[in-house]
């Protein structure tokens, strides 16, 4: 018994001992959640979130202590023709007046209109905390919609920061409620397809909730370490879910087959154990290091979904190698209850000749051309996937602006009119600028010149009547410019505005003033540095990720050519994934069949967690095929007949994971954001291809025409393989015989 894998000594204890398993495990994962409850959150700050030069301007403005309100803006337009501009003055006054009598209001402004006369501003300032001006500013919308009601043949409407997040809250906060209701549903019907059973089916979601809850506590006590950040839960949702049933799949299926060849429940939980579970184990190995090359990026907020993920795999592991056991033996042949008729005929696990199960019929046929023809297999497969990754060569990375943001709410439609009509209340570019206290008055002559060559300039808006804005601190040290452009934010003119700005006009304006220090920041500053950030540390974080993977796969399998395929399928299946990305996100033509706009580019933060995502969670799938051909090798089938039997024996399995992954993933693809629906389209697909394509088809291909080779290492970790916990099926002549 001492001498038996760890993975089978925690299944015997925990199926011989159910009800101690169950209850630590429930103490487990209590504890971990109240614990996290009670420790509180430690969010990431701004300071902890600066990237590049943008992220240098914002520690300048936040050291500047500026008390910025919050500020709302009345836009009046005509609903045709052109803006009479007596009834205007006549609304602007009144809805002045009504605005100033709404609690948290702290001034309302003199009216201003647009420079061809279209329009009329009046601008309002909330009192209060400007973080959460969003949730009170409801009561301004409500007396706004008085004075439209007052005034019909106008349109009278509100914009601003606070409006639109409130907007966005909304939209967003419905999109993630539907995701959330939908993605349980889907899973659990997809399961009972699978299993056929409703136990079976219950048991990897309860398994995978259990994980996400703990991982939740446990990240929240994290976050005092890293601190986290706003989509850090959302990603152990996701990650969490993903890895919790395919775990639970992996090793409920085993049990159940090892049960359909008569061997009793204890039996079958070890021999699950010592297969799936090792599997599980290292599948799970895989994925933290994918997860904890995010660290290398040198940001917070990939670090602190690192930690999340790497929490939850963790504990979805730990789980599916304890309580799963438990539950299991405790459940016996009661797993398989209440059956779904019809479902339960097509999916049960049926005996064949010498109690091995059935032998199946579907992908015996699909794996055919791969083991009679395998170079012309590998070479169609290989040249359909390297077309398909052709694209990302050309990916172009940039954040989401307000323009990407979506327009069926009426704060974003408005947004529209106010920057048609006030082009500096667009985009614009934030001018940071920190010297000695006794320099002020030179810094603030520098800018307003600076303002005014701008101004000038067609790459900028045009200047307000008022002359520039410029805010200085309290202690006269940090000096603030906004400098706009007319120009969307994803613009190329936006873009190189910035660039003229920061190599030519703020240097120039500034150049002579002693101990000055300046930086330009904002929305596309940000999302230059952002994206030339993520090109840098993307080929770290990929180095690292190869690297580490690459030595947990060839000691786990003791082999190097094992270790070196797995590599190159992932990276293939990775760059495919990339490709169709750029192929539908980055064109027009898919616009209206997925529901978006084509920013032209892919969101900048994507490729980066995209690949350590599909990295870690493929190589559940390869590591699970794998383990399965190495166990036909260790029952002393020929290699050819290993690759039969190890693919066909987990094409049921790996297929059900896949499709509840492709299930979840799409639901993200239905969210509203740009965002949202590129993350959802790229995992979905890529999880497609990797379980159909890649494992089915390429994947038998290489393993066929290396032959022996598969399994060379050198000699330092050659090591005699003990005998295989189950005898491989029933040999596959019909499949290898040709060639």
């Amino acid at each position: 018994m001492g001498g038996r894998p760890v993975t089978v000594r925690l299944a015997r204890w925990s199926a011989e001992h159910p009800w101690r398993a169950i209850a630590l495990w429930v103490v487990f994962v209590a504890v971990c959640f109240v614990g996290g409850n009670a420790a509180g959150l430690n969010e990431a700050t701004q300071a902890d979130q600066a990237i590049g030069e943008s992220g240098h301007a914002d520690v300048i403005v936040t050291d500047g202590k500026f008390t910025d309100p919050a500020v709302e803006n009345i836009l009046i337009t005509p609903r045709t023709g052109t803006l009479d501009r007596a009834a205007a003055q006549a609304a602007a006054t009144d809805a002045a007046d009504r605005l100033r009598q709404v609690t948290g209001v702290a001034s309302v402004g003199e009216p201003v209109p647009s420079r061809d006369g279209a329009a009329l501003l009046v601008p309002v300032t909330m009192a209060g905390d400007p973080e959460t001006a969003a949730d009170r500013v409801q009561p301004l919308r409500d007396a706004t919609a008085d004075a439209q009601a007052a005034h019909p043949q106008l349109r009278i409407e509100q914009v601003g920061g606070p409006s639109i997040n409130q907007a966005l809250d909304d939209t967003l906060g419905r999109d993630f409620k539907r995701a959330e209701l939908l993605s349980l549903p889907v899973t659990l019907a997809i399961l009972i397809v699978a299993f056929g059973a409703l136990i079976a089916a219950g048991v990897p979601v309860l398994l995978a909730l259990s994980s996400v809850a703990a991982a939740m506590g446990l990240s929240t006590l994290a976050s005092h370490l890293v601190p986290a950040t706003d989509t850090t839960a959302s990603v152990i949702l996701l990650i969490g879910m993903a890895v919790g049933v395919d775990y639970s799949l992996f090793y409920v299926r085993r049990e159940r087959e090892e049960r359909a060849k008569g061997r009793s429940g204890l039996d079958a939980v070890e021999i699950a154990a010592e297969t799936s579970g090792h599997a599980v184990v290292v599948s799970g190995f895989a994925v933290i290091i994918s997860m904890a090359g995010l660290m290398l990026a040198d940001d917070v907020v990939f670090s602190s979904l690192a930690v999340g993920s790497i929490l939850v795999v963790a504990v979805a592991v730990t789980g599916s190698l304890t309580v799963l056991p438990a539950l299991l033996a405790k459940l016996g042949r009661w797993v398989d209850r209440p059956r779904v008729p019809l479902l339960w005929r097509l999916t049960a696990p049926r005996a064949g000749r010498h109690g091995q199960p059935a032998r199946p019929r579907f992908w015996p046929a699909v794996l055919r051309p791969a083991l009679r023809a395998p170079r012309a297999t590998l070479i169609v497969s290989v040249g359909l996937l390297l077309a398909l990754a052709a694209p990302a060569l050309g990916m172009k990375l940039k954040f989401p602006g307000m323009e990407d943001l979506p327009r069926t709410t009426p704060a974003m439609q408005a947004y529209d009119r106010l920057t048609a009509a006030f082009p500096s209340t667009g985009t614009s570019h934030t001018v940071a600028v920190r010297a000695p206290a006794d320099q002020a008055d030179r810094v603030r002559a520098a800018l307003t010149g600076l303002a005014r060559t701008a101004a000038a300039d067609p790459l900028f808006a045009p200047a307000e009547a008022d002359g520039p804005k410029i805010e200085v601190s309290a202690d006269r040290r940090v000096s603030v410019l906004e400098v706009a452009t007319p120009y969307a934010s994803r613009d190329d003119r936006s873009v190189r505005s910035l660039h003229e700005l920061r190599d030519d006009l703020l240097p120039a304006a500034l150049r002579g003033i002693p101990g000055v220090e300046y930086a330009v920041g904002g929305g596309v500053a940000a999302s230059e540095d952002y994206a030339r950030h993520i090109k840098e540390k993307l080929p770290l974080v990929m180095a690292f990720v190869l690297a580490l993977t690459f030595l947990v796969m060839t000691w786990t399998f003791r082999s190097v050519v094992v270790a070196l395929t797995s590599i190159l399928l992932n990276l293939l299946s990775a760059g495919a994934a990339y490709g169709l990305l750029v192929l539908v996100f980055q064109g027009e033509w898919a616009q209206d069949l997925l529901g978006f706009t084509s920013m032209g580019a892919i969101v900048s933060w994507l490729p980066l967690f995209l690949f350590v995502v599909l990295f870690g969670l493929s190589m559940d799938y390869h590591v699970f095929v794998v383990s399965r051909i190495r166990e036909g090798i260790r029952g002393g089938r020929s290699n050819a007949d290993a690759v039969a039997y190890g693919i066909t024996s987990s094409a049921g399995v790996v297929t059900s994971a896949a499709i509840v992954m492709v299930g979840v993933f799409a639901i993200f693809a239905s969210l509203s954001t740009i965002d949202m629906k590129q993350l959802g389209i790229g995992l979905a697909a890529a999880i497609l291809l990797d379980a159909t394509i890649i494992r089915a088809v390429v994947l038998p291909s290489v393993m066929t025409l290396l032959g022996e080779a598969n399994w060379w290492a050198p000699r330092f970790l050659r090591r005699r393989d003990r005998p295989a916990a189950t005898p491989p099926a029933e040999p596959t002549p019909e499949l290898v015989g040709a060639h």
